[in-house]
């Protein structure tokens, strides 16, 4: 009886376009035979890994709400990975790639969301001269920080998906531009020196466009039911020119949707909305940034939390210079890594490697033990 092969049965009906378990290519070579396709075991090494677990206690949208009924990121990579999969399924993709993409695509995220985010690419411009975006210390992680600094030898397709994912930039149609892993390995890279670069990133298969799709439609409506449950606005306040088309909550948000991609992308070699649903999408989008993220954190919150991420990170840098090997960022981390990659990463980015993997609560900690050494 040949599992694997069993494992692979609803291959004879994916579409022509989907992306195939024997094109599968690996960063470091192939892994030793079971009976696991390889984006099936691409999703295993994502579950198991110590930055998937983090995903719990790291902000969506809000920080610091005492609801535990807000999302956070472990909540919204789930949903993501169901409507795009639902998408795939539909559309006769590969749901075990998709699934790889969709789980892993938060990965790099930081603790205080995007807001987070924007501080540390500041700091990393300053002190290191690279860039950071969350989708690309996604990459970073699984490629090379995981496994105690060596890596989780990922597909190149899985990491392209989540390297390609970022929702915050629409199109109407997604058509995947295939790529060898050096083109991969080139468009990562540039990543960190040209934001442009990073903005203008096309996946290398059909199920990298799924994902990123699916990661705006897993967001839209979603933050809109946090956003009302917490009285930042009634959802009365949505247009109605959006609400007569996509609907006023979640589930008819994601419905309309879907439905609307898999009707107009059905046998084809990429992914549509129809000028109706994108416009409105659009619209929702543009919605949510005046309503919700624009609104997220007052200014008192923006300047305290670009405090705490300026001063925990002048402090880590200090502590690895003066090594001093009794601080957290050794005990826990550093110690921890495989010597290449104490060798060949600079103070600056061994920093932000370890806050960017910081869960919201762990960040406080540290900066809250930072304030007692400085006292």
């Amino acid at each position: 009886m040949d599992l694997k092969k069993i494992m692979l049965k609803n291959e004879e009906h994916f579409s022509p376009y989907a992306c195939r378990d024997s094109e599968a290519i690996r960063i470091y070579g192939n892994l030793s035979e079971d009976i696991r396709p390889n984006y099936f075991r691409d999703i295993d090494r994502i579950i198991y890994s110590l930055s998937y677990t983090r995903y719990i206690d790291k902000t969506q949208v809000f920080s610091n709400k005492q609801n535990d009924h807000i999302s956070k990121r472990i909540i919204h990579v789930q949903l993501v990975s169901k409507i795009a999969r639902t998408i795939g399924r539909a559309l006769s993709l590969n749901e075990d790639l998709i699934e790889a993409q969709a789980l892993g695509h938060d990965i790099g995220h930081v603790p205080f969301g995007h807001l987070g985010e924007r501080i540390l690419d500041d700091i990393s411009m300053r002190y290191d001269n690279c860039h950071f975006m969350h989708n690309v210390q996604s990459v970073r992680n699984l490629m090379f920080l995981e496994n105690n600094g060596k890596g989780m030898n990922l597909t190149v397709q899985t990491l392209d998906g989540i390297l390609c994912h970022n929702g915050e930039f629409m199109q109407d149609l997604y058509k995947p531009k295939p790529k060898t892993k050096e083109e991969f390995l080139m468009d990562y890279e540039k990543c960190y020196t040209d934001p442009k670069h990073a903005k203008a990133l096309i996946p290398m298969t059909l199920e990298g466009c799924v994902v990123r799709i699916s990661d705006i439609i897993g967001y839209l409506g979603r933050d809109i039911e946090d956003a009302v449950r917490l009285g930042v606005f009634d959802e009365k306040e949505i247009p109605e020119s959006i609400k007569k088309i996509l609907g006023n909550n979640n589930t008819d948000i994601i419905s309309h949707i879907t439905t609307d991609i898999i009707k107009n992308s059905i046998g084809k070699n990429y992914i549509k909305m129809s000028p109706e649903i994108y416009n409105a999408v659009k619209d929702l989008k543009q919605f949510n940034y005046k309503h919700i993220y624009d609104l997220a954190n007052t200014d008192e919150e923006i300047e305290h939390i670009s405090y705490m991420f300026n001063k925990l990170f002048e402090y880590l840098y200090n502590s690895i210079e003066n090594e001093e090997k009794d601080t957290r960022i050794y005990t826990i981390y550093l110690n921890c890594m495989d010597k290449e990659y104490l060798d060949s990463t600079s103070t600056a980015r061994k920093v932000i490697d370890y806050i960017s993997g910081m869960t919201d609560e762990y960040f406080t900690d540290e900066f809250n033990m930072y304030e007692k050494t400085s006292q």
